[in-house]
């Protein structure tokens, strides 16, 4: 394993934070516009026009002018821009509008707003975020994420240590955590763990043990106390429960999704579709009603299942994970919490027990039979990368915004479920890079790890940062090694 990787190039990813590449024009500008010099192959060094969105350094770049720097390399693309989507063809020529690699055209800063526009890859739907703009010729461009381009490309982007961008399209992206963790990647981020949840191999982890908010990724423990049910025979899927005042009077607030109203019926599958793809805060509610009599006495159960499996540092306060006030004089807010240890036991006992359960949340979207409400999946992977197969999002202002991803992988002899769970990043645009990264680290780790031959290595020193390929991958096998 230690020389395959050896053999290969990898890549440090300090282009994610981009803290190196200093524009050489700035301004302070809600969109802070300038330039940065790229290089593709070791050919000529190009200039990029970038927007660095909000903070200094958060750096999107040009893609009609790296598309310039792409073409006649392995991995070229087209290019079409409108006002709100994007459609980009690895494989194609990109035709020039003109506006390449040139200076600003106007000293006036922009004003965009970045969002989640329309983007497809070879006409197939991804989920990224990009800013979108006018240019004075009329035509438009798209501003996105150095590291986002790489994961599409699937391409080696690093940064020289004079600050030079720097391509080697013969080379696939390599993400290497610990190398992340020493740059500071993680420090918006409340904790994270990848493993494979077929065998419990933890492959990377970081604050995995801290407990913290988890948001809607609590409707996992709720799904699995619902399938638990329906194995021991005692509701099945086409059962259908009556939805009371309380789920109706959630559905009709600001944290309500689908709208149910008092009285109407709907099945336990619509329930499950519910909750899991659209994260509908009423449709646990309901199912918790409906299984236990009430949320109370299914939250008794909720808590009792995480003492069963082991889950530690789990703690719930009701079944969608949203915030609770008690009922002091002075009341306290709760939320229900959980280590990325803990989730990972958890979604690993409930993918093997219920692997059903990617059923539903491997769909993209469903109907529900009860009301035809279109229910549309959150989980942004689904898009972006293949054999993505789940599991859940989650977003409290407390908790910040989670991810729970499962990824089917083969050895040859049996699947498995490899799982990447992310919890507390800052916003959902980094809760999808972050999550992005580790899930094709996953399967990069689990390919490595099916070749064998793995071999023992020294422990790097605390505090030693890896400056080359060989160093990095030494730091990356040794820290999973011991996990």
């Amino acid at each position: 394993m230690k020389k395959i990787l050896q053999k290969t190039s990898c890549v440090l990813l300090a282009v994610i934070l981009l803290c190196s590449i200093l524009p050489l024009k700035a301004a302070a500008s809600y969109e802070i516009s300038g330039t940065c010099e790229v290089q593709a192959d070791g050919g000529a060094v190009y200039t990029v026009k970038t927007l660095d969105y909000s903070y200094e350094h958060n750096t999107y770049l040009s893609l009609r002018d790296l598309a310039m720097l792409f073409k006649g390399t392995g991995k070229e693309f087209s290019l079409e821009v409108r006002k709100n989507a994007v459609a980009l063809n690895p494989g194609e020529n990109y035709s020039p509008v003109g506006t390449e690699n040139a200076t600003w055209e106007t000293g006036r800063d922009p004003d965009l707003t970045l969002r989640r526009n329309e983007f497809k890859v070879n006409g197939q739907d991804v989920r990224y975020y990009t800013l979108i703009m006018k240019l004075a010729s009329g035509d438009y461009d798209c501003f996105m994420m150095a590291a986002d381009l790489a994961m599409i490309l699937d391409t080696d982007i690093s940064v020289s240590g004079g600050g030079l961008l720097q391509i080697d399209t013969g080379s696939p992206l390599r993400v290497t955590p610990a190398a992340l963790e020493q740059a500071g990647y993680f420090y918006g981020v409340n904790s994270v763990l990848v493993g494979d949840a077929t065998t419990g191999e933890v492959y990377y982890q970081y604050q995995s043990d801290v407990p913290c908010p988890i948001a809607s990724t609590s409707k996992l423990m709720t799904c699995l106390l619902a399938m638990e049910a329906i194995g021991a025979g005692e509701i099945t899927p086409e059962d259908v429960f009556t939805v009371s005042g309380r789920v109706s009077a959630l559905a009709a607030s600001d944290d309500g999704v689908i709208s149910l109203k008092q009285g109407e019926q709907i099945t336990v599958q619509d329930l499950l579709l519910g909750a899991l793809l659209p994260s509908s805060n009423e449709c646990a509610l309901c199912l918790a009603e409906g299984l236990a009599g009430s949320e109370e006495a299914f939250v008794e159960r909720m808590n009792r299942k995480a003492r069963e499996l082991g889950l530690s540092q789990a703690l719930f306060f009701n079944s969608n994970g949203l915030p609770v006030y008690t009922e002091d004089p002075v009341p306290a807010k709760c939320q229900n919490r959980m280590s990325a240890s803990d989730m990972f036991r958890l979604v690993s006992y409930l993918l093997r027990v219920y692997p059903q359960v990617k059923d539903i949340t491997s769909l993209r979207e469903a109907v529900l039979s009860s009301n035809g409400y279109t229910a549309k999946n959150t989980n942004p992977l689904l898009y972006n990368l293949p054999g993505v197969t789940g599991l859940k999002t989650g977003t409290t202002n407390k908790a910040g915004a989670c991810l729970v991803t499962s990824l089917a992988a083969d050895d040859g002899v049996m699947e498995h479920d490899l799982v990447v769970v992310v919890l507390g990043t800052e916003d959902t645009v980094e809760r999808g890079r972050v999550s992005g990264l580790l899930a094709r680290y996953a399967l990069q780790a689990f390919a490595a790890g099916t070749e064998g031959g793995e071999a023992e290595m020294p422990a790097p020193q605390p505090g030693d940062l890896p400056t080359h390929a060989e160093a990095a991958v030494d730091r990356i096998l040794w820290t999973a090694k011991q996990h």
